[in-house]
């Protein structure tokens, strides 16, 4: 890169603008090789084909590889079939990508030909090379996650040449702190941290507040299971947070930022770090920002790794260095935040979205989306569909396009049962809801929530009772304990489910589930404990007859809990190869060879292990639920999904 480009200070939006033309300049028509190093790709080995395509680049010489290099950059969202490899510009996507790869990828990147059996393949058997024509991609919208394969967050340059700064230029430059705001207002940008609270009534009640000394902090403790859209956004492209952070303390007026990154996110750490300090170097932050006697930094603040301390005030309390757990509500943040200071807090997509509605214009931002709820929304799309990944598309989204559109479906031939969204304090949304539009309101409506984006899809191999059991289990381990309500709450619900699933419920533990959630609603001192009775209040309305089936049948139709399923061999199957006995890990298998085996009942660990190994030519193996006199009834009341009817 150009020694003027990396020790320059930038003063003004005609620098920056320079500045991008140098890059672009400086990059020529390079061909990029770019390589996903998000979590995903990075779990499956992509740090090692990168140091291999360094090396096989090297190795074919100046001459012939004089126009390609490799970028090492963030998660391109295809985590399903990583590691990801995408070749710049065109968007050749290269996927499930292996070190035997390698060479070929090189050569034919060289002859500017495509390794056509790494490329995606669709259900008809077509291939399709190109990332914009693959349905995982195709039926997205991307304005937050767009540059992520075109950046190296190590290197501001390549934020730089994509327009970076240029936003906040603008806002310090041309537009007053008020203009800024009424900006973000127009834009209606609501917080994609969950509650969805317009960012712009916030920023200008923070403003707003009497007080010399004001904070921004952005919240980037994401602890929901299976949720990674925050830590891929600051991993990704981490200059894009920061740009929105030091705009929103220009128009707020806040001197000091805080970004709350959680502990087991030590990349996320490294990458913020370093943006941080390029942007010192740069001129972005510090003293008299692009020469507008603006005078702003950010510090990074390492959370504990507790799930409450993602609550407002638990967070601003562990930043003061205090145990990170709520307090009530009777002064908001915006007024008595940060050491008894105005704060703002937003999470990390709400800040991404600010630089783009402050070059765009509020009028781009709600031109997607619906009109209470515009632009765009990413999700983590996990569980048992095809094609797991970071999703983002406009607001408004039905969950039938996400799942099946964009996620491909139900794996292995399974049919749809449910969706959670919101994290573990969500909601589950039936099959007959598959067409709601995804949106803050709309799932609040059917008793789920946004969150911060979780989406987790389950199967009819899911138990519905065990799934609620598994998320208060994690909400109880979460709690702080400070207030009875959740504290107390949780852990009596836990007793209602673990006596459910062992068999033992009872039929007005139904109705003590629903007073106990009313309880937690409305008296728990902060959301984790009155969102969490959205998992049993969801799973009561859409799948009561699931639970019915545990306390009336002693059945699970799922057959899950183990409590209540059993594994037995049919004897007129069972060829006594002996397999099942072998790998049985307490011996609860016996019989002889060439004789039909028996499980005994007492010793079997119900692991299912008998059931995988058998082989298929025999199915000799079967998973039982409910006790056998009440088997007969089941049968003609318990319906293929496993409901009574």
């Amino acid at each position: 890169m150009d020694e003027k480009l990396i020790n320059i200070k930038y003063s003004s939006l005609d620098d920056l603008m320079e500045g991008e033309e140098k890059v672009k300049k400086e990059s020529g028509n390079r061909i990029i090789i770019s390589v996903c190093s998000g979590p995903g790709c990075k779990a499956l080995g992509s740090g090692k084909l990168f140091s291999a395509l360094q090396k096989e680049l090297k190795n074919a010489g100046k001459d012939r590889a004089a126009n390609i290099s490799v970028k090492k950059t963030g998660c391109h969202g295809f985590c399903e079939m990583g590691p990801v490899i995408m070749i710049l510009p065109g968007q050749t996507c290269y996927i499930r990508v292996s070190l035997d790869d390698i060479p070929e990828i090189v050569e034919k990147t060289i002859d500017g030909e495509i390794v056509e059996r790494l490329v995606y393949t669709d259900e008809q058997g077509k291939r399709i090379a190109k990332a914009p024509d693959i349905p995982f991609y195709k039926f997205q919208e991307k304005i937050i996650l767009k540059d992520n394969p075109e950046i190296d967050p190590s290197k501001i340059e390549d934020y730089i040449g994509l327009g970076g700064y240029q936003s906040l230029a603008k806002a310090l430059n041309e537009m007053t702190p008020g203009e800024v705001i009424d900006e973000v207002k127009k834009a209606n940008l609501r917080g994609r941290g969950g509650g969805g609270f317009p960012a712009g009534i916030k920023w200008d009640t923070v403003k707003n507040a009497p007080a010399e000394q004001k904070y921004v902090i952005v919240n980037a403790d994401e602890g929901d299971p299976g949720a990674y859209m925050d830590r891929s956004i600051l991993e990704g492209n981490p200059h894009s947070v920061l740009e929105g952070l030091i705009i929103g303390a220009y128009a707020i007026g806040a001197s000091q930022g805080y970004l709350y990154i959680r502990q087991e996110y030590p990349q996320t750490v490294k990458n913020t770090n370093t943006a941080i300090e390029q942007a010192r170097e740069y001129g972005f932050l510090g003293k008299n920002i692009l020469g507008s006697g603006f005078d702003f930094d950010v510090k990074v603040h390492r959370g504990a790794g507790a799930f409450v301390s993602g609550e407002s005030s638990a967070l601003v309390s562990a930043i003061e260095g205090k145990v990170g757990e709520p307090k009530l509500k009777y002064i908001r943040t915006a007024v008595s935040g940060l050491w008894g200071k105005p704060t703002n807090l937003n999470n990390v997509e709400t800040w991404a979205n600010v630089p783009l509605i402050i070059k765009n214009g509020a009028g781009w931002f709600t031109g997607m989306g619906t009109v209470k709820n515009p632009g765009t929304k990413i999700f983590s799309l996990v569980g048992k569909v095809k094609n797991t990944g970071l999703v983002e598309v406009p607001m408004g989204t039905s969950l039938r396009d996400i799942i099946f559109k964009i996620g491909g479906g139900i794996r292995g031939g399974k049919k749809f049962k449910a969706v959670q969204t919101g994290g573990p304090s969500g909601g589950v949304i039936p099959e007959e809801l598959l067409d709601l539009p995804v949106d803050f309101d709309e799932l609040d409506k059917a008793g789920s929530m946004m969150g911060s984006g979780g989406m987790i899809v389950m199967d009819e191999t899911d138990c519905m009772v065990n799934i609620a059991h598994y998320f208060l289990k994690f909400l109880s381990g979460e709690s702080c304990g400070k207030c009875v309500p959740c504290r107390e709450g949780l852990r009596q619900m836990l007793y209602i489910y673990n006596r459910i699933m062992e068999g033992n419920g009872k039929e007005e533990d139904l109705k003590l589930l629903g007073d106990l959630s009313i309880m937690m609603k409305g008296a728990s001192l902060c959301a984790l404990g009155a969102t969490a009775p959205n998992i049993v209040l969801t799973t009561l309305k859409y799948f009561r007859e699931e639970y019915e089936a545990h306390i009336y049948y002693n059945m699970c139709p799922a057959k899950v809990c183990k409590p209540l399923i059993k594994y037995v061999i049919d004897p007129e199957k069972c060829e006594g190869c002996g397999i099942c006995a072998r790998a049985c890990p307490t011996g609860a298998i016996e019989g002889e060879t060439k004789k039909p085996h028996i499980i005994d009942q007492a010793r079997c660990i119900k692991c299912g292990t008998c059931l995988e190994v058998c082989p298929q030519k025999y199915q000799a193996i079967s998973k039982e639920t409910g006790k056998v006199k009440e088997k007969i009834m089941a049968e003609s009341e318990i319906g293929m999904t496993g409901g009574i009817v």
